[in-house]
């Protein structure tokens, strides 16, 4: 995948000390990544880097919303994003990304591409569950939710005049179960 040059940071010209970054993310962005999730995407993400003389230490903040579809009722809501993220790069003599917060770079490395870790921290702050809130609360109208209420299983009177009519041979085999304790 070809990297988003706005995403790129050259960090060999910077100075030692604390350097601020902020990205506008929108659906685009995503489209880049051909991840089809969202339908409606508005983060703003601030990056601090902080230069060090051996290496660069990394903190993302992550705050919007993305609109995605309940999974209960496909209906299209506004989900929250408020998320974190450090990560430590340090130069060594190879790549390595092994470890989740630990970013190893060959030595003469002049740049940093951030646009996986700005994907990874606004996905994974994404519930698993997606559940529109009016469903929590009660308030949302769907028709879909008319049609699963209506589909449910309902015990009707007959149903618990039958459970009541139980055969008693197994109320004799559950006190049997009840006297050995």
């Amino acid at each position: 995948m070809k990297p988003l040059k706005d995403f790129i940071i050259q960090f060999v010209g910077l100075k030692i000390g604390k350097h601020h970054f902020e990205y506008k993310i929108e659906q685009a962005f995503f489209e880049h990544f051909e991840y089809k999730e969202f339908n409606n995407v508005s983060v703003a993400v601030d990056v601090e880097l902080e230069k060090k003389s051996t290496l660069l230490e990394l903190r993302f903040k992550a705050s919007g919303f993305v609109n995605i579809n309940c999974d209960l009722t496909n209906e299209p809501y506004d989900q929250t994003i408020d998320n974190a993220f450090e990560l430590v790069v340090k130069f060594g003599d190879e790549y390595n990304d092994e470890h989740v917060d630990i970013l190893m770079v060959p030595h003469g490395t002049y740049e940093i591409s951030l646009q996986q870790y700005i994907y990874e921290l606004i996905v994974l702050a994404v519930p698993i569950k997606r559940v529109h809130p009016g469903v929590e609360d009660g308030t949302l109208n769907s028709d879909i939710l008319e049609k699963l209420e209506e589909l449910s299983p309902k015990l009707s009177e007959e149903d618990k005049d039958k459970e009541e009519d139980i055969d008693p041979r197994w109320n004799t085999l559950k006190k049997l179960l009840t006297d050995n304790k």
